[in-house]
């Protein structure tokens, strides 16, 4: 599927829901750096202390994250090209890299109102523990849900 694709048909408007997943490029496992995914959550809550974004759930794996967002101001499109454009420039300056961290396009699909959000949050936080990443989820750092 290539970058257009995943772009046909994206429609997002203030209110809706979304589950979405971006991924480093080449799927590089920058996220095993603790400092690294350190720095996209903070870009996560900065982009909902902006007003830009409420993040219900979300999780960082090491070579990419998902998140069930809520946009609040503007666009998806808006927020995802905040939230990977921050995130990239301080993990890049942080790693004294240059270049791509994100693949371009990112996946995402809207949430339907008889959608059960708290499945789907449990399902985005349970994903190191499908991976084999921890026994337990509580041993895994880089997770957040607003139910959980």
């Amino acid at each position: 599927m290539s970058y257009n694709d995943l772009r046909k048909g994206r429609y997002s408007e203030p209110g809706r829901e979304y589950l979405i997943t971006s991924v480093v490029a080449e799927r590089h496992p920058v996220f095993r750096d603790l400092r690294c995914a350190r720095l996209l959550i903070q870009t996560l809550q900065r982009t909902q202390h902006e007003g830009q974004a409420e993040w219900l759930a979300w999780v960082i794996m090491p070579d990419h994250f998902h998140g069930l967002l809520r946009v609040v101001s503007g666009t998806l499109t808006d927020v995802m090209r905040r939230t990977r454009g921050n995130s990239a420039h301080a993990i890049n300056h942080y790693l004294q890299r240059t270049g791509r961290l994100w693949q371009p396009a990112y996946h995402d699909r809207a949430l339907r109102d008889e959608d059960d959000r708290l499945a789907i949050a449990r399902y985005i936080v349970a994903n190191p523990l499908r991976a084999g990443l921890v026994q337990r989820l509580g041993d895994y750092p880089h997770w957040d849900s607003v139910w959980l």
